[in-house]
């Protein structure tokens, strides 16, 4: 036992032994390395596809999605590519976006419910109303205002003395949806290019009748988009009328309405009555 030891000692102790094994070590410690990094970048990872093409703003149903496998380094270099079906299913195809027929899923391509250009509509808390403001080609400068956008609504007209009135009316709303003269959203589609007709907001009920009676005033006056920066629609401001001057010269141009309820079934009960006294009357 003794002897053995010895050797044992003495092999290790050679200089060029350590050496030797120092280096099959390192080559195997680099072939289990290599091994399991091939084995990872190769191993097959089931993915969703679709197995048709997927046209802008379509509800995506489990029949619409088949399964392939690609290797998992495919996945780790693309971060968008989606892996799970349940990130698919009831979710919508992007508007502007088009998946064509066995093609993977990203996520720059799909949206929720929430997130669909009209679910701001669903959304407008009590004592809002949808405002629609005319708009073309150059009122917008050149296309340039998009959903999200918070811009600014300036006021154009004539006072009473024949005097230009230009001044900002509303500042700080925000676009909800950009959509041309047949009601499909301008920037819905990236093949087809559409004009713009007419911008659409949520704005407070007292707002809105402001907005609608300055339209009414006449054909000089013309409400007129503003677009602010990046920063501006980035850390929006309250909404607000910010001339009293215009609103008070645009209040003035109009009556004033009486918020009153009728009593439908109480005006009924009268109408009763008056119909027993005629037939009383006759009798």
């Amino acid at each position: 036992m003794g002897n053995i030891m010895t050797t044992v000692k003495r092999f290790l102790g050679n200089k060029n032994t350590v050496t030797i094994l120092g280096v099959l070590l390192a080559i195997l410690v680099l072939y289990i390395g290599y091994n399991y990094r091939v084995k990872q970048a190769t191993t097959p990872i089931t993915v969703p596809y679709a197995k048709e093409e997927l046209s802008s703003r379509t509800l995506i149903t489990s029949e619409m999605i088949g399964y392939m496998e690609v290797s998992s380094s495919m996945v780790k270099n693309s971060p968008n590519l989606i892996t799970n079906a349940s990130d698919l299913i009831n979710n919508y195809v992007s508007y502007g976006a088009v998946i064509p027929a066995n093609s993977l899923f990203y996520k720059s391509q799909i949206l929720t419910s929430e997130e669909l250009p009209d679910s701001a509509f669903a959304n407008i808390p009590d004592g809002y109303t949808i405002y629609s403001l005319g708009v073309n080609l150059h009122s917008t400068y050149g296309n340039s205002i998009y959903p999200g956008n918070y811009i600014d609504l300036y006021f154009k007209g004539v006072d009473d003395s024949n005097l230009l009135m230009f001044g900002k009316l509303i500042e700080s709303i925000e676009v909800l949806a950009v959509k041309d003269s047949q009601g499909n959203h301008v920037f819905e589609s990236t093949v087809e290019s559409r004009t713009p007709s007419e911008l659409l907001f949520a704005v407070p009920n007292d707002m809105y009748d402001l907005l609608m009676k300055a339209g009414y005033i006449g054909s000089s006056i013309e409400i007129i988009p503003v677009p602010r920066n990046a920063s501006y629609s980035a850390a929006p401001g309250e909404t607000r009328v910010s001339s009293d001057y215009i609103r008070s010269f645009i209040l003035s141009k109009s009556a004033t309405i009486p918020q009153n309820t009728i009593d439908t079934q109480t005006n009924n009960s009268d109408n009763n009555n008056n119909d027993n006294n005629n037939n009383t009357n006759n009798q």
